[in-house]
């Protein structure tokens, strides 16, 4: 699962793993935004951090599982082979333990609500297993990439199930997309009733239909863009924190230092470190 990596091995080296990344066809674009390959090649323990992501992942496992935790650090009890996972407002971490080897598809919210065919809530906070939400065709899937040893013959074969997929799946309505997508292009900043207005629907009508197509609320929706729009400037290191939560639309960099505090689990200077 490509995140930020955290190798605990003190004699651990970047060797010892290969990420292999493909950008989607154009037309998959609007629904994905990447697939990845990723294989341990050496044994040791490997933490991935994901903070507050937007992406909803699709991980297709081929060897060991791995252990993830929402917001605290993963037990014995916690693997998980292949499945999907909704938005979660914090820290993922994740462990492994140098056997792990999978096929990742990062999924737009829109692409997410389409591909997996039920309402994102269901996702939420949650990693579902590949079986409970795509049947034997996601079992089936499963067995053929496995059965592939070539990663680009795999990253194929992916791309055309899930072109089949998008395909065949019930279209929703614009209004929503739309909404979503003013949220997730102003990095958080547009006002929730003013969308609503824009809209003509009430803000609980617009509440619900945000947790069928994103599983959050518009408000939680519009703290995490704002969040990854502030950790994407942090890491380009061209400005202060204070600058930084100017741009975003925090109220002062006080308030950016609870938000990250919410999402990352830690302080916006113990990120940038």
């Amino acid at each position: 699962m490509p995140a930020e990596s955290q190798n605990k091995d003190e004699d651990a080296s970047p060797q010892q793993f290969v990420v292999l990344r493909r950008l989607p066809a154009p037309a998959l674009r609007p629904f994905v935004t990447e697939i990845c390959g990723y294989r341990e090649t050496a044994g040791g323990h490997y933490r991935q951090v994901e903070y507050a992501p937007l992406a909803m992942p699709l991980v297709i496992n081929f060897e060991a599982p791995f252990t993830i935790a929402l917001g605290r650090t993963p037990g014995e009890d916690d693997r998980y082979d292949s499945f999907a996972a909704g938005l979660y407002a914090g820290p993922v971490l994740i462990d492994s333990f140098g056997q792990c080897c999978c096929l990742q598809v990062n999924f737009t919210l829109a692409g997410a609500r389409r591909f997996f065919r039920m309402p994102l809530s269901e996702l939420t906070d949650r990693m579902v297993p590949l079986h409970d939400v795509l049947g034997p065709k996601g079992q089936a899937l499963r067995e053929m990439l496995g059965n592939e040893p070539d990663w680009d013959r795999r990253f194929d074969l992916v791309e055309a199930f899930i072109v089949r997929r998008l395909a065949s799946a019930p279209v929703q309505g614009p209004q929503v997309a739309w909404a979503v997508e003013r949220v997730l292009e102003s990095g958080g900043k547009v006002r929730i009733g003013a969308i609503a207005a824009d809209l003509a629907w009430s803000r609980k009508h617009l509440a619900d239909r945000f947790r069928d197509a994103t599983g959050l609320s518009p408000k939680m929706l519009a703290r995490m863009a704002r969040f990854n729009r502030a950790l994407e400037l942090s890491r380009r290191g061209n400005d202060s924190w204070a600058g930084i939560a100017a741009d975003c639309g925090y109220a002062d960099q006080a308030h950016l230092a609870r938000e990250f505090r919410d999402f990352a689990g830690t302080t916006p200077s113990t990120l940038s470190a």
